[in-house]
């Protein structure tokens, strides 16, 4: 076994948190135009053929509760592997985003490589999956893509899934140097580094630990955002035109992700009003992930992530003002950087044992609803399009995990000149999760006007 081996803290935590009420896996849901009947059968074949090629895919993690393990968990390929487990062919459905969100509420099969690819025929042409309309007005279908975040982060997700489609141009990962060997004791002409990084750690941790306190105070959230976990699941799309939210970035300033956010704070706003909750004197807590993990990494595997944690500005009437409020915080959470400040808790990981995590995973999984009241993350795609047995990905919903006691999770892309908003949500907390996606394009639509000619 070598240290890449482990899985690493970050890892084993969301490995730890996992459980059948608050599973941990994040997902995408693909929507193809079909050529014929049977591309939904064929587009279930390839996968399941290219998987077995993918290394990525055949990994399992496995517990080590042996004395010298300590609670630790190892990532090993799967000497059992077998695809069928994985790819699976579903009847024909009317409405892809209602599919997904039944099957995003069930958890993944800890015994095997924690993923799987469901494949849905659409019927009568179905649904686009944007949550706006019927259809797409020709033959289509969808497959769900799903992925233990102990397994992968968004960006490795996206690896992950780009293999198992058509091929496309992904430069190739620079390897690294590799590294001396490392003996038991350290060598004595770095201990004084060692004792630098030792002392910063713990400036950084404490700076993080006030930042996350000095964040709960004076915080007002609604609570249409905390519910019961219940394990069930709803999921809903969106999609807007990119161009629209370049036009308000050139106008206002900042940056396509300040928009993106701002528009959460605005249909937040319409939302809570339009079901009677209120949105007055309300700023929920919004963690805004931010990926550590460096361009052709040699070891691509596990979680690279920090944040950033903002205040929406749900409680401004103003379009325009919720934008500079976002815009305001984001550029002062980027001048901090993403090392420190209440959005970075994640980093804290790394020094927590093994064992830790293992004891205290239920509790940390239940302190989310302390640490921020919704997440809303960026999941970036490629730029061209993408195929699998000659039909065209036309759409692409990204996913995000549920945090334990929260009601709602938003995640965004952008692929082929249109931003796709997917939504997920408590099924039994937020059964008018279809209002909020609405309440998204209507956003757009204000900030535009609010925008001027």
């Amino acid at each position: 076994m070598t240290a890449d081996d482990l899985l690493a803290p970050l890892d084993l935590a969301f490995w730890s948190i996992d459980s059948p009420e608050h599973p941990m896996h994040l997902g995408a849901l693909g929507v193809f135009s079909a050529d014929s009947p049977a591309a939904a059968a064929h587009a279930a074949d390839l996968l399941a053929a290219r998987a077995a090629a993918v290394p990525g895919l055949r990994m399992r993690i496995r517990d080590q509760w042996r004395p010298l393990g300590f609670g630790r968990a190892v990532r090993e390929s799967d000497p059992d592997f077998d695809p069928a487990h994985h790819v699976r062919l579903h009847p024909s459905a009317a409405d892809f985003q209602a599919e997904a969100g039944r099957l995003m509420e069930c958890p993944l099969e800890r015994g095997r490589p924690p993923w799987e690819a469901h494949v849905i025929p659409g019927e009568n042409g179905g649904s686009s999956g944007n949550g706006e309309n019927g259809g797409n007005g020709g033959s289509s279908f969808a497959v769900l893509f799903k992925f233990h975040h102990a397994l992968a982060d968004g960006l490795r997700a996206l690896t992950l899934a780009a293999a198992v489609l058509d091929p496309m141009d992904v430069p190739a990962p620079r390897p690294r140097p590799a590294e001396p060997a490392r003996g038991l004791l350290p060598d004595v002409r770095r201990l004084p580094g060692l004792l630098r990084g030792a002392v910063s750690d713990v400036g950084r941790a404490l700076d993080i630990g006030a930042s996350v306190a000095v964040s709960t105070l004076g915080v007002r959230s609604s609570s249409a955002l905390t519910a019961e976990p219940t394990g069930t699941r709803r999921t809903a799309g969106v999609v807007l035109d990119l161009d629209d939210v370049h036009r308000v970035r050139k106008v206002v300033g900042g940056t396509v992700n300040d928009v993106l956010i701002a528009l959460v704070a605005g249909a937040l706003r319409r939302w809570l009003d339009e079901r009677g909750d209120g949105s007055e004197g309300i700023r929920p807590r919004a963690l805004i992930p931010v990926s550590q993990r460096r361009p052709r990494t040699a070891h691509p595997q596990g979680n690279r992530l920090s944040g950033y944690l903002i205040r929406l500005p749900v409680d401004d009437p103003d379009p325009l003002g919720r934008l500079a409020q976002v815009r305001t915080a984001m550029d002062r959470n980027k001048d901090a950087g993403p090392g420190r400040g209440a959005g970075a808790v994640a980093l804290l990981a790394d020094h927590v044992p093994a064992l830790g995590h293992r004891l205290g995973g239920p509790l940390v999984g239940q302190a989310a609803r302390l640490w921020f009241d919704i997440l809303v993350t960026s999941v970036p795609l490629p730029g061209i399009g993408l195929k699998l047995g000659g039909n065209q990905v036309d759409e692409v919903f990204p996913y995000a995990p549920l945090a334990a006691g929260q009601s709602l999770a938003v995640a965004v892309s952008t692929y082929r000149g249109r931003v796709h908003y997917g939504l997920v949500a408590d099924a039994e907390a937020v059964p008018d999760l279809d209002g909020f996606a609405h309440a998204l394009t209507a956003e757009m639509e204000t900030l535009i006007t609010a925008c001027g000619p």
